[in-house]
């Protein structure tokens, strides 16, 4: 595991750092796992804080590793969002206190995972740039994450977001309510760990419990409504306008033709 756990009190805060930019590959989320697996056993009891570094929280899918997936077998695409899904439902229901110290870009899947935290702490600065872009690049948003994003920040918000792909500054996000607290970066960490410690330990059982019972409709919903849904994801995923759009954008991206 390439992320680390440094502990501040009762608190472990987690820093992601699979690579540069933190794309989403299967190397970030083994590292997930991972992380969460040490904690469950290490730190049971501890809050968590989620952050990155370098000035970025995380870029969303690593599109060189996801674009010649979704130009491929269906099957495979199906096999992967499985996996994908699994990363953000454990994220979305651990039973612990969970604060996303969103340190600067956070961009589509990027967003998401600190959407499904508790709470979300951005910097507050001029450079950071929120999104979900994933519908302008072919991509369709996955129903279980809707979902997860309308328990966050509400049906409207979470729809402007997620059907355009607009970039976003921190005031934006914040006035949206898509994080609860802007801070300079120097108070990021320390800001992010006082709101992870306000549940006194002996309550941790009441704030699981809690927290389960107002995840309860979301849940509810991905079972019958969400999951259903998104077993048609693999093939909007691989279709020939899906295709089309991947390959433009890694064009307009990378400035060279997709080679699959």
């Amino acid at each position: 595991m390439t992320w680390t756990i440094d502990r501040h009190g009762h608190v472990a805060v987690v820093t992601m750092n699979t690579n540069v930019v933190n794309a989403q590959n299967r190397a970030f989320f083994a590292d997930l796992h991972e992380a969460f697996d040490t904690l469950e056993q290490d730190h049971p009891d501890s809050p968590v804080v989620l952050t990155g570094t370098a000035g970025r929280f995380s870029a969303g899918l690593d599109l060189g590793e996801h674009f010649p997936l979704f130009a491929g077998d269906r099957d495979a695409v199906a096999a992967w969002f499985s996996d994908y899904r699994a990363t953000n439902m454990r994220l979305f229901t651990y039973r612990r206190p969970t604060v996303a110290a969103i340190n600067g870009h956070a961009f589509a899947g990027g967003l998401i995972t600190a959407a499904v935290c508790d709470h979300r702490i951005a910097v507050d600065d001029d450079v950071s740039r929120f999104g979900i872009n994933e519908v302008p690049i072919g991509i369709p948003m996955p129903a279980v994450y809707l979902r997860m994003l309308q328990y966050a920040w509400g049906e409207p918000t979470a729809a402007r977001l997620s059907l355009h792909g607009d970039r976003f500054t921190s005031t934006q996000v914040h006035a949206m309510g898509v994080v609860h607290d802007l801070v300079p970066a120097d108070n990021l960490l320390e800001r992010a760990v006082a709101i992870a410690d306000l549940t006194p330990q002996d309550c941790l059982a009441q704030y699981a419990y809690t927290k389960r019972a107002l995840q309860a409709p979301a849940l509810r919903d991905i079972a019958a409504l969400s999951d259903p849904q998104d077993r048609d994801l693999p093939d909007e995923m691989t279709s020939p306008d899906a295709q089309h759009a991947h390959r433009r954008y890694w064009e307009q991206l990378k400035g060279i033709e997709a080679s699959w």
